[in-house]
């Protein structure tokens, strides 16, 4: 299969997660549309596209070490910042317009959380012997557009769940989390 096509396709599939979350984030801070979008979309892009050429970069050696934690890192950012999100969503106080929805720390912890699978993905490019870096750059475009398009759908979201789009947010983080746990049980 031609690297392009892989790489588009890989992209898709890891661009999932981002849009989803992007999605929750949209719902959850429906007022700050554009900025959020913007924040997430380069976050998560560059995440997904730097995580590839890492895990490429690790893959000498450090395969084993950074494939025996890399799930439980993921499954604990995504718990906790979904608790979160549950807990603010229980809470009476004004909705997500009064609250800050570009915590740096926030974005980042989601956009490293989504971008584990870019780690291994790299790996796996070394382990074919591709050079990482067309890949890379698609992976993170692909991811890009959809986190932009997950924020911006978001919005709409909140029209059907109403006030409590953080809970539902909080509880997709939790499951996004839950199957990352999962797919490296089934692995082994």
């Amino acid at each position: 299969m031609d690297i392009v096509v892989l790489s588009v396709l890989i992209g898709i599939g890891l661009a999932m997660d981002c849009f989803v979350v992007s999605l929750s984030a949209g719902a959850s801070y429906p007022t700050e549309h554009l900025k959020l979008a913007s924040a997430y979309a380069l976050a998560f892009g560059f995440f997904q596209s730097g995580m590839c050429l890492l895990g490429w970069a690790l893959s000498v050696g450090f395969a084993s070490i950074v494939s025996a934690y890399d799930h439980w890192v993921a499954f604990f950012l995504l718990l906790i910042i979904g608790l979160k999100m549950i807990h603010e969503g229980l809470r009476d106080e004004p909705p997500a317009a009064a609250r800050p929805a570009l915590a740096a720390l926030t974005v980042l912890s989601l956009a490293v959380a989504t971008s584990i699978d870019a780690l291994a993905v790299g790996i796996s490019f070394a382990v074919l012997d591709h050079s990482p870096y067309l890949p890379a750059a698609i992976i993170g475009m692909i991811s890009l557009l959809f986190s932009f398009a997950g924020v911006l759908s978001g919005r709409k979201l909140v029209r059907l769940v109403g006030s409590r789009a953080d809970i539902l947010g909080g509880l997709i983080l939790i499951l996004l989390g839950v199957r990352v746990l999962a797919e490296h049980v089934a692995m082994f």
